[in-house]
């Protein structure tokens, strides 16, 4: 059955994330089953949950907006116009640990997920137990945590930066591949990433995803078309006969997996430019060309 989160949340489809994050905290305080002992509460609690963790996450909300909560939600591979870089990103071991907020199991449950994450159900699960409670909490101390936002590119290929911290000036290495809302865990604080998007490039898990428009004739009779990617102009080959809106995978040109050695797909979708004007002797080619073809659509 098809739901409707953003009814669920009492959010309209235009909401911030602030919004959707300040009426996930309200219902969320209102139905926890700890607070709240009717017999519907743990039934709306989950509910509630489910479609925070899919409107919290921009990959996951943009997916859910085109195609539903019965679409693809998420998974590894495969097409990234149905479903498969829209997947989660891949952790590893290093120096730092990264995760993503998630709402799988509640505010205090478990998430599943590959060594070097740490899933947690709430964006600070320390300010919503206090919430429901009261007073501090009894995980212990809390480290601060700090906000940085970076470009695009940035993120793509890392960067050191260098900020003041209470007073004090710090290098912050932030590693190739780290997507936004990820976090740094240093000894003594955390660092939120925020990535800014891009103007040409779009981000899909470790997939990157660009558009490039080529002459009729050139899909038609194939060529070579040089094209941005995330290493600078690069040459494609544009097979015989592409049809417009095309996708072309280029394999390991995309983003590196944090702290691994791979790499995802650059797509690239193609866009056919027709002419909306030809002069006389391109009109008698044509029509040449289509009087070869015996009246049969060539295209």
């Amino acid at each position: 059955m098809e739901k409707d989160f953003y009814k669920i949340l009492g959010v309209s489809k235009n909401s911030t994330p602030d919004e959707i994050k300040k009426a996930y905290r309200k219902l969320a305080v209102e139905f926890h089953p700890d607070k709240n002992k009717s017999k519907e509460a743990e039934e709306k609690f989950k509910g509630i949950n489910e479609a925070y963790e899919v409107l919290s996450n921009p990959q996951k909300r943009q997916n859910y907006d085109r195609f539903g909560s019965s679409g693809p939600q998420g998974g590894a591979g495969g097409n990234p116009f149905g479903g498969g870089p829209f997947g989660n990103a891949q952790g590893g071991q290093g120096p730092f640990r990264y995760y993503y907020s998630s709402t799988a199991g509640g505010p205090f449950g478990n998430a599943q997920g590959k060594q070097g994450f740490d899933a947690n159900d709430f964006s600070d699960p320390f300010d919503i137990f206090e919430q429901f409670f009261g007073g501090g909490s009894p995980f212990g101390r809390r480290k601060p945590a700090y906000s940085i936002t970076i470009s695009f590119m940035e993120a793509v290929k890392g960067v050191t930066k260098k900020v003041d911290l209470n007073g004090k000036k710090r290098d912050i290495k932030i590693p190739a591949g780290i997507n936004s809302g990820q976090r740094i865990r240093f000894d003594d604080f955390d660092i939120v990433v925020n990535v800014q998007n891009h103007d040409f490039f779009e981000r899909r898990g470790n997939d990157v995803i660009s558009e490039e428009t080529i002459p009729f004739t050139m899909a038609i009779l194939g060529g070579i078309k040089e094209i941005k990617s995330l290493d600078g102009i690069i040459k494609l080959k544009i097979p015989e006969g592409t049809q417009p809106d095309a996708v072309i995978r280029i394999k390991d040109k995309g983003i590196k997996e944090v702290n691994g050695k791979g790499r995802g797909s650059h797509f690239i979708k193609i866009k056919v430019e027709i002419p909306k004007k030809i002069n006389s002797k391109q009109k008698s080619l044509l029509e040449e060309f289509e009087k070869v073809g015996s009246g049969k659509h060539w295209f």
